[in-house]
């Protein structure tokens, strides 16, 4: 237990809060006085405080979109000041999609590096040095499957960000088109390459893709293995984990857990979310608080790499339903610090 208790933690932006009322200044105030030490910056509430805080609706003022650059720059400025009130650091900002894999000339390419520019804009007026960047999930006949494109690509990003030694965490989202596993993440990460990128690991994103699924009645993958091979295979993947990737590598670690669905999902997209994506967005609590994946294991074995930087607590409780959950935010976030000490102590007792 004493390496683990001065483990830095974070809590993202984007999950909490569930009224109009809990706006980003709330959040942070929230966040602050539950003694996290920083945040995730989010661009939907950096958006939304842009919106409020510049150009109020009320006040007939037009609407601040994601590519309205120069006012999210002057937004984030203000959050950074908000932040340093708080004596919150911004970590990183959050969450970069769908950059990797597009055809040269095409409009999607475009599209990506418009944003790259006006995102590495916004990291330097909000004070962070670190851009999140989720493994895409644009659909497999628009970007293929060849590694070696988006290998590729995320090169000439890492390249692009070191311009302004800017860092990178790529992270495995367990329902991407080419790369779901932290083996996917770890291998694209080797061939990339770069000092400037590495790993965001996920306890959700791994144990919901690795051992659980919301297709099924048990929660767990029903693929022709056994119960018992799924668990046994579970635990070499963790044990690999701890063994493989250097300490370095792994830039933070997102915390939370995630609700067993009563009723099995559709394997079908819904409104261009596939299922482990639904899932993601609704039915994700803290650990020790309703949930059922074996977060400990994963959150072990990143330890075992010798890890002791940032957690992040990322969590979208909409209840067992997945339908909403009210709340007020200050007790909410305290609940993730006792979250917090309850996997620190089965972590240290395992």
């Amino acid at each position: 237990m004493t390496s683990l208790k001065d483990i830095p933690l974070a809590y993202a932006s984007c999950s909490i809060g569930c009224r109009d009322e809990h706006t980003l200044p709330k959040k942070l105030e929230a966040i602050a006085q539950a003694g996290f030490q920083a945040i995730e910056l989010s661009m939907p509430d950096l958006v939304s405080f842009a919106n409020s805080h510049l150009r109020p609706k009320e006040q007939g003022g037009k609407e601040i979109d994601d590519y309205d650059y120069d006012d999210l720059c002057t937004a984030a400025k203000e959050v950074k000041s908000m932040c340093d009130s708080h004596g919150l650091k911004i970590l990183i900002l959050q969450p970069f999609a769908n950059f990797e894999g597009w055809a040269e000339g095409s409009e999607e390419r475009k599209d990506a590096w418009k944003r790259v520019d006006g995102w590495t804009r916004i990291m330097q007026a909000a004070g962070t040095d670190m851009l999140q960047v989720g493994s895409s999930d644009s659909p497999a006949e628009k970007i293929g499957t060849d590694r070696s494109r988006f290998v590729a690509d995320l090169q000439a990003l890492a390249d692009k960000l070191a311009e302004q030694n800017f860092r990178i965490a790529y992270e495995n989202w367990c329902w991407s088109t080419h790369a779901p596993l932290w083996e996917d993440v770890w291998d694209i990460c080797q061939k990339v390459d770069r000092p400037n990128f590495g790993l965001c690991l996920d306890t959700f994103q791994s144990a919901g893709g690795e051992w659980g699924d919301p297709t099924t009645a048990s929660g767990m993958l029903e693929d022709g293995r056994s119960k018992e091979q799924i668990e046994r295979d579970w635990q070499a993947s963790c044990t690999k984990l701890g063994q493989t990737i250097p300490k370095e590598k792994i830039f933070f670690l997102q915390i939370s857990d995630a609700y067993r669905p009563k009723t099995p999902f559709s394997t079908q997209e819904i409104d261009g979310l596939r299922p482990r994506g639904r899932w993601s967005h609704d039915f994700r609590p803290f650990p020790f608080q309703g949930g059922y994946l074996p977060v400990v294991d994963f959150a072990r074995a990143v330890l075992q790499t010798g890890f002791r930087s940032w957690f992040s607590y990322e969590i979208f409780d909409g209840g067992e339903e997945g339908k909403g959950k009210d709340y007020e935010m200050g007790p909410f976030a305290k609940s993730a610090m006792e979250s917090q000490e309850k996997l620190m102590a089965a972590c240290a007792s395992s």
